[in-house]
């Protein structure tokens, strides 16, 4: 069993706040069975709202899932009281956004999409519906007559 951070790390122009929004927020993320190694091809989502009991009855996880290759199962969960928002002052420095507890899993790839929200750093004007699928975001805030963007969205995961 391990803890993993989720660092966000981009370059914000009159923007702060930068967070998912709603329970049914999804992370997108690649994962490695601790097992055999084995990382699918295919993105895989954990949301709060999910929540999968654990074999011998050990609480719940946000997912539960067989290794297609070694048939292990394997366990994630969102640690709620992790969530951070990124602000405007993080701009270009790596910040942990995310903890999972993870059990027989490793994440080594994360997608940003649809579903974060931020405000304007000067003017609070809420911006949500934020997809960053595309690694950049920009819009236009009214208040202030200025643009304003998430820009070169990279991240990394660091062992909590």
């Amino acid at each position: 069993m391990g803890k993993f951070g989720l660092q966000f790390k981009a370059t914000l122009e009159n923007i702060t706040n930068v967070r998912p929004v709603g329970d049914d927020f999804r992370w997108f993320l690649k994962l490695k069975c601790g097992n055999c190694g084995e990382i699918p091809d295919k993105w895989q989502y954990v949301c709060l709202l999910d929540s999968t009991p654990l074999k011998g009855g050990r609480g719940s996880a946000s997912m539960v899932q067989k290794c297609k290759l070694c048939a292990r199962e394997n366990s994630i969960d969102i640690l709620r009281d992790t969530i951070t928002p990124y602000n405007a002052e993080d701009s270009d420095k790596f910040k942990t956004m995310v903890q999972f507890e993870c059990r027989g899993l490793e994440p080594v790839d994360f997608q940003p999409q649809a579903g974060f929200g931020a405000q304007g750093a000067e003017s609070g004007t809420p911006f949500l519906e934020i997809n960053m699928q595309e690694r950049d975001w920009t819009d236009y805030d009214e208040k202030i007559s200025e643009s304003v963007g998430i820009y070169e969205v990279t991240h990394q995961f660091i062992k909590c």
